[in-house]
């Protein structure tokens, strides 16, 4: 997980796909530049866009988010924070809850450890 820069909140890494990405390519190329950690994309957890799912950021932007959430393994790499984020762990399931995590997060983490192969999809 990593702590954003922006609002201190624990995250899983994430972010915008680039011009001439496909999907799996944007997911390795975030969790690299949040994280330090190369992984291969295994899986679909679900896709996120109840409007119910706002975040209000520190800077005061509000948005409803729209996420695709995958399952990943790191094949590679070591936990480095970068500009997003201060903060790079592994967190044991059992000790998420201890955590400042924005529920949509929560959420969707509950969902990846969950032991069903059924994407979620709201």
């Amino acid at each position: 997980m990593i702590r954003r820069t922006d609002n201190d909140l624990y995250a899983i890494p994430g972010g915008g796909q680039e011009i001439g990405e496909t999907i799996t390519q944007t997911v390795v190329r975030e969790v690299k530049e949040e994280t330090g950690i190369d992984v291969e994309v295994i899986g679909l957890i679900g896709i996120y866009s109840d409007p119910g799912h706002v975040i209000e950021f520190s800077d005061g932007e509000v948005r409803q988010e729209f996420s695709i959430c995958f399952r990943a393994r790191q094949v590679g790499g070591e936990l480095a924070t970068s500009n997003e984020s201060k903060e790079v762990i592994w967190v044991e399931p059992g000790a998420i809850g201890q955590l400042k995590v924005h529920p949509s997060i929560h959420l969707r983490i509950e969902h990846g450890l969950s032991i069903t192969n059924t994407p979620y999809f709201k």
